[in-house]
């Protein structure tokens, strides 16, 4: 789907030949296209937007082009290979580096100062988009992982007053114990995050390793992934997690999970979820970072909802680059984006659109400005056979959770098999 003053021209300029008239005629007329995976709700912000470029730039006319994901990256391919991209593309994190190396990509370090003002933008988003240390992407919606709990509950239990951002793990522990005591057992302390891949790695970064290495090879250590199973171990003996039975699925839907059900104080998220929580919850809920290690490197980051890129296809580069420069930095457009993309990284934006958060949007963004100094480096994209590594984490945490395997027996034979399978996937 395409909306522009293209479109009208050439609608009119057929009319014109047709009938033998002169061609309509505009002034210093320039033109670049944008190209997004959307839905109905980001279309509709998006186009506004292009429209108040419009108005802004009458001498620049912008086509949007919007498909859906599954389609997208299809259609992204062609364009490449037919050297016919949009001006703008919507970049993904995981397809950068690709894309970059394919040479599709334009650098945007040149016109930093000159035409694209991020003056104002956090370190961390802008750092998400760079490849060997030069910015092809320009981040245009964040998030990063969150512990949601149960504020009510918090407070009846006697905790509500617990730093949780600054919080480490024997004090999640001590939480978690504390609740399940007030509450008869009623509710636990929080969800079992053994088979939860994405908190296990930030329990290794704080350990100063990684679970891949530059190269995809997995780095981590058995120690570190069996130290983090018999850290929940040692809180399912002590009862303060949520039932095994109920613990083993790594991709409930999010009405079943602790937090929401009722049988939890604290479950794990992205930040982007908090709103979804909430709306779901009687009880308001709040946003905690996973707990640190104690003199531990940061484990959390900020991860890119998505980006922005130039393509080298582009022929008005000047034109695309003001667009882009509106596009995170006019409050008439940032207003109408939102935070349907993700949270965006320039925080006077975050401030402008605050009144009008719901209690729940605060939440989120309050806690994404909280944890900006206390989050590490993005990691590298996941090398090819990720997804099955992340199936073979699950069945190996499965297996310590039920008691069938010790914490380090289950982590040395996890780790030999997850290199197993970067292999054959290379």
């Amino acid at each position: 789907m395409a909306v522009s003053r293209r479109k009208f021209l050439t609608t009119t300029g057929g009319l014109a030949l047709a009938a033998g008239l002169p061609m309509p005629a505009f002034a210093q007329d320039r033109s670049i296209r944008h190209f997004w995976w959307g839905n109905p709700e980001r279309d509709k912000r998006t186009f506004e937007v292009i429209e108040v470029f419009e108005k802004n730039h009458p001498g620049i006319d912008v086509s949007g082009e919007t498909i859906g994901w599954g389609d997208y990256w299809t259609k992204m391919a062609t364009q490449t290979a037919g050297r016919n991209m949009a001006d703008l593309v919507q970049m993904d994190y995981r397809f950068l580096f690709e894309y970059v190396r394919r040479g599709a990509l334009q650098e945007l370090d040149p016109f930093i100062g000159n035409g694209l003002d991020l003056s104002n933008f956090d370190k961390g988003p802008l750092q998400g988009g760079m490849v060997d240390g030069k910015l092809y992407a320009l981040n245009i919606g964040s998030n990063s992982q969150v512990f949601v709990y149960n504020e009510t509950i918090f407070d009846e239990a006697g905790v509500g007053d617990t730093d949780v951002i600054n919080w480490t793990w024997d004090q999640f522990a001590d939480v978690c114990k504390t609740i399940t005591e007030a509450t008869g057992g009623k509710v636990k302390g929080s969800d079992d995050c053994s088979v939860v891949l994405e908190v296990c790695e930030v329990w290794i970064r704080q350990n100063g390793s990684s679970f891949f290495g530059p190269e995809g090879d997995v780095t981590v250590t058995p120690d570190i992934i069996a130290d983090y199973w018999q850290f929940w171990r040692d809180l399912r003996a002590a009862g303060a997690l949520r039932s095994a039975d109920k613990s083993l699925d790594a991709n409930l839907p999010m009405s079943d999970v602790g937090i929401v059900a009722g049988d939890t104080a604290i479950s794990n998220f992205w930040s982007n979820q908090i709103v979804g929580v909430q709306a779901l919850m009687q009880d308001p809920v709040g946003a905690a970072m996973v707990p640190h290690k104690e003199g531990g490197d940061p484990g959390q980051f900020i991860k890119p909802s998505m980006f922005m890129s130039l393509t080298r296809d582009s022929e008005d580069p000047e034109a695309a680059i003001m667009y882009m420069n509106d596009w995170i930095n006019n409050p008439e457009e940032t207003k109408i984006l939102g935070l349907e993309r993700g949270i965006p990284a320039n925080p006077d934006v975050r401030a402008a659109l605050a009144p009008d958060f719901t209690p729940a949007e605060k939440v989120s963004v309050d806690y994404f400005n909280a944890i900006q100094d206390k989050v590490g480096p993005l990691p590298p994209p996941e090398p090819k056979g990720a997804g099955e590594v992340r199936d073979a984490f699950i069945r190996a945490a499965t297996n310590v959770v039920l008691g069938d395997i010790e914490p380090k027996q289950a982590a040395e034979v996890f780790v030999d098999d997850a290199q197993a399978i970067i292999d054959r996937a290379r």
